[in-house]
């Protein structure tokens, strides 16, 4: 039998806000969910052409155990 006991999801976002709240949104979803929130975190990146920042966005890294 196989069984995922460990996942990592990544997704991308518009702000920061964005990103903390979805992090509490799986921590809070989690009391109720047979999963536990391992890790999260997330970093702000940026694209530049010619010096000048064109897009700025959020990656959220969330890892999940499994009961």
């Amino acid at each position: 039998m196989k069984e995922i006991m460990k996942e990592t999801k990544t997704y991308r976002v518009d702000t920061e806000n964005e990103a903390i709240q979805m992090i509490e949104d799986y921590r809070e979803k989690a009391k109720s969910e047979p999963y536990e929130v391992n890790k999260a975190g997330y970093v702000k990146k940026t694209k530049k052409q010619k010096g000048e920042i064109i897009d700025e966005y959020f990656i959220v890294d969330i890892s999940f155990l499994y009961e």
